[in-house]
């Protein structure tokens, strides 16, 4: 299936963006040749920036296959900003619909008419300590079975530094660098056929995570933990410490109010 044409309102949009982003970050682009010619396709992407959007855009724009991103549906209402989203060619996702497959079905309408989607996995940014890739969400994986489209991992890094995790501020010197590296595509293959009970998405979307993972090991030059950060875990894990340290502070506390009674009684005598 051949390419869509860019368009006037992505022009439009690089023609706002490029040029602050040439000037605030440097480009280390690797992996271009990994990116399709033609036909639908996937780009799974780590996020640990609010900007990081406008740098791996920056990237995918400069390949001449544009990103379509998944947004909430609120964003194509009436005014500029939705008139920008449509024009475009941004999905929008429907929270609200009880069924997972339909929730996704824009971003696979787009692929198979030839798009490229780009996901971010985790659905939002990491809240890593150290920025690695966290566990996922399985929108992508779902996606990529039900199209069975290549799905393109990309790591990136240093839109981080410009701004870096839910911070407000720029940190615009020194000059920042923006390093992107796409991989091959994700071997899939194995899970093609089978239905998408919630174990295979998941095992699928770890596969996606390790291709992007071992992608942002070579751009870091570092290797991420054997065991990905987990947000739900770690809020479980929180409670029952904030649990412990509240029955430990209450222990304490009936522990020093004991040798008062006992000494009020022996007064008592």
């Amino acid at each position: 299936m051949p390419r869509r044409r860019i368009g006037f309102w992505y022009r439009f949009a690089a023609v706002l963006c490029k040029p602050p982003l040439v000037v605030l970050i440097k480009r280390d682009w690797g992996g271009m040749e990994h990116i399709p010619a033609e036909g639908g396709f996937i780009t799974a992407v780590n996020h640990n920036s609010h900007v990081d959007p406008f740098a791996y855009g920056h990237f995918q724009y400069n390949t001449g296959r544009v990103p379509r991103f998944l947004a909430k549906s609120s964003l194509f209402g009436k005014g500029f900003v939705g008139a920008a989203m449509r024009g475009t060619g941004q999905i929008p996702v429907y929270r609200e619909t009880t069924d997972a497959l339909s929730a996704f079905r824009a971003a696979i309408d787009a692929v198979e008419r030839g798009e490229c989607v780009a996901f971010y996995p985790e659905g939002t940014i990491t809240r890593d300590p150290d920025q690695w890739p966290m566990t996922a969400k399985t929108g992508a994986a779902r996606v990529a079975l039900q199209t069975q489209c290549p799905v393109i991992p990309v790591a990136q890094w240093g839109a981080n530094e410009l701004l870096p995790p839910y911070a407000k501020k720029l940190r615009v010197f020194p000059r920042k660098t923006s390093h992107v590296l796409a991989g091959p595509p994700v071997d899939l293959t194995r899970f093609y056929g089978k239905e998408m009970s919630p174990d295979l998405l998941k095992e699928a979307t770890e596969v996606i995570m390790a291709d992007i993972t071992r992608l942002l090991e070579q751009v870091r030059g570092a290797q991420a933990p054997a065991t990905p950060y987990d947000p739900r875990r770690e809020r479980i894990e929180q409670r029952r410490r904030t649990a412990a340290e509240t029955h430990e502070l209450e222990s304490q506390a009936e522990s020093a109010s004991e040798p008062k009674v006992e000494q009020e009684e022996g007064q008592g005598t």
